[in-house]
């Protein structure tokens, strides 16, 4: 063990490092001991290792060179206390932490004063030995004695042992230290288990785990006695286990039900949602390798690949859940996923009316028009709940009748006895062999369907959506982004238009308002809620437009204390078309709920 003295800004700052391991290194990556930053400065810059024979410092920087006492040198040591190793704008001293490494400096560059092994030491700002002397240069920083026992991690992953002025069970310097023996524990188990020639292509997954977990045991012996004792042996196996055959910091957030959505932007930033707001999560990766794993175990048992030239992908979870994820070339910052997760328990419209989703003469209207065979179209934005709604709406329908549902990533989940559920397929290697949910689409009608569900209409499929609706398959379903109703039917207009047919412009209207009865439009408030703002009828044409009718609204009022949206529901007295024919049939109506 030894100490190393990181002084920069020419004096005006300097850091003890303390070194439990017998060695560390220096450079711009996170997943060194001590982190610098500077465009000389390479990703792992120089090792510094404890011999038999005293402290050897070795220059890994493959051209950017380390200076030591102002000399260039590729290999140095025994390296003595009073020598000085450059880097950039920074200079290091190193020693024994047994020895007392008070050096007291003068020179016009720096000065370290009173540095031990205490948890204590002093830094100075001296330009001169003039003003080694003035006191109003002079910065004394006192560190608690209790946080000594952090010393081995002062600047791991960019969290600056200076800014550590207390610590407690959950700190961030606490999880810093855990982080950095996770990954040494880590790196550690894949070099024993290549040294020992492990053939996990032959294992499946709970013999693998069961073979990690004996590594992992076997090398947290051997090193338990460096690791601090206010570290959870346990959860540190944990963790490292999760990283090497899970999902890693992704499997704690996954089994947590108050986080509704996890998105990866970089190894080590993870933010979650929470309540509809976001916020950034404490837990990190220990690399961008251990997200491209991730993701590569995520991928793998679907069928699907990510890789160079096709580096996105959008998949699922074994639980429904939504995953996406795209890697570099294309995400600058590292391998960037997204996982939006669907409730374990079954989401009911009783439960949409406890969230204050919609009310339930809304409830009534949509349960009537899902029985009475209308073609819907849910929209809203992205994240609005869209997908959620249509899960419960497509409940609704009997369970006499065939369904068949066309999905990019199957995510809905039906309680019918008789659902055919069909999963668009990404290219093969050569790019070739995809089925896009526009031939699925085009296949339903040849599969004698009562009901055609699609998950979301993006593309050219929406052409073959409105045939089938026109052609005797009332009742469908589908999801779309828009911002309004009436932004429906342009979304829809231009859809059709990118299916390749030169159709006019009031032909396509037509189409829509023939095919089209209902639309739900559902939105995020600022507050992060998702309700139910409109549901509206398409009542025909007049001229070359579209006609509209508003049956039920959300009026917001404004926010309460908290900053939650407050408003009502109301009906707008409208009553749809089809309810006047359902009563002139003699089907009994709750005329009731338009009041």
């Amino acid at each position: 063990m030894f100490d190393v003295v990181v002084i920069t800004d020419n004096g005006a700052n300097v850091d003890k490092i303390h070194c439990s391991l017998g060695h560390c290194t220096i450079g711009k990556s996170k997943d060194n001991l001590i982190q610098i930053r500077g465009w000389r400065v390479a990703q792992v810059h120089c090792k510094i290792e404890l011999t038999d024979k005293g402290l050897y410092v070795e220059d890994l920087s493959e051209g950017s060179g380390i200076s030591i006492n102002g000399k260039k040198v590729p290999y140095y040591g025994p390296v003595l206390g009073a020598d000085v190793i450059s880097i950039g704008n920074y200079e290091f001293r190193v020693g024994s932490s047994q020895e007392d490494t008070s050096q007291n400096q003068t020179s016009s560059s720096s000065a370290v004063s009173a540095v031990s092994s205490s948890a204590q030491f002093i830094s100075t700002s001296a330009s001169s030995s003039a003003d080694t002397n003035s006191s109003s240069n002079k910065k004394v920083i006192v560190k608690k004695q209790k946080a000594k026992e952090y010393w081995n991690m002062a600047t791991v992953m960019g969290v600056s042992f200076e800014n550590a002025h207390e610590y407690h069970e959950g700190s961030q310097i606490q999880r810093q230290v855990l982080y950095m023996w996770r990954n040494r524990i880590h790196q550690d188990v894949l070099r024993l288990m290549d040294l020992r020639r492990t053939d996990v292509a032959s294992m499946d997954g709970d013999q693998l785990r069961e073979k990690i977990e004996e590594v992992i045991d076997e090398v947290v012996t051997n090193m338990q006695k460096d690791i601090p004792s206010n570290i959870d042996i346990l959860n540190l196996k944990r963790e490292v286990l999760n990283e090497a055959v899970g999902l890693g910091p992704l499997e704690d957030l996954l089994s947590d039900d108050s986080v509704t959505e996890i998105m990866v932007n970089a190894h080590d930033d993870i933010y979650v949602e929470r309540a509809g707001r976001l916020t950034r999560s404490e837990v990190i990766f220990s690399s961008n390798t251990a997200v491209m794993s991730s993701i590569e175990r995520i991928v793998s048992p679907l069928g699907r690949r990510i890789d160079e030239s096709s580096p996105m992908v959008d998949a699922r979870l074994e639980d429904g859940s939504r995953f996406n994820a795209i890697i570099p070339p294309l995400a600058l910052r590292g391998p960037t996923l997204t996982i939006r997760k669907f409730a374990k328990k079954k989401l009911t419209s009783d439960d949409l009316i406890g969230f204050g989703t919609l009310n339930q003469n809304m409830v009534d209207l949509l349960k009537m028009c899902v029985a009475q065979h209308r073609n819907i179209i849910i929209s809203g934005g992205t994240g609005s709940g869209k997908t959620t709604l249509l899960n419960i709406m497509s409940n609704f329908i009997p369970p006499t009748e065939r369904i068949i549902t066309v999905e990019d990533a199957a995510e809905l989940k039906l309680s019918q006895p008789h659902v055919v559920s069909l999963e668009a397929r990404p290219p093969n290697l050569e790019g070739k062999g995809a089925i896009p949910i526009r031939d699925l689409v085009k296949n339903c009608l040849r599969m004698r369907p009562d009901r055609i569900v699609v998950g979301e209409c993006r593309g050219g499929e929406a052409l073959d959506m409105l045939t089938a609706m026109n052609t005797g398959h009332d009742g469908s379903l589908t999801t779309v982004h828009a911002n309004t109703p009436r932004d429906v039917i342009s979304r829809l207009e231009v859809m059709v238009m990118m299916a390749g047919m030169d159709l006019p412009a009031k032909a396509i209207r037509e189409q829509i308002s023939s095919a089209v009865h209902i639309v739900v439009q559902q939105s995020r408030l600022a507050d992060g809620s998702r309700k139910i703002t409109h549901i509206s009828e398409i009542t025909g044409m007049e001229g070359e437009i579209v006609q509209l009718n508003d049956i039920f609204l959300f009026k917001q009022e404004g926010f309460d204390e908290e900053g939650k949206v407050m408003g009502d529901y109301v009906s707008t007295g409208q009553i749809p078309q089809f309810y006047e024919n359902l009563r002139a049939r003699g089907i009994s109506v709750d005329m009731s709920i338009f009041s």
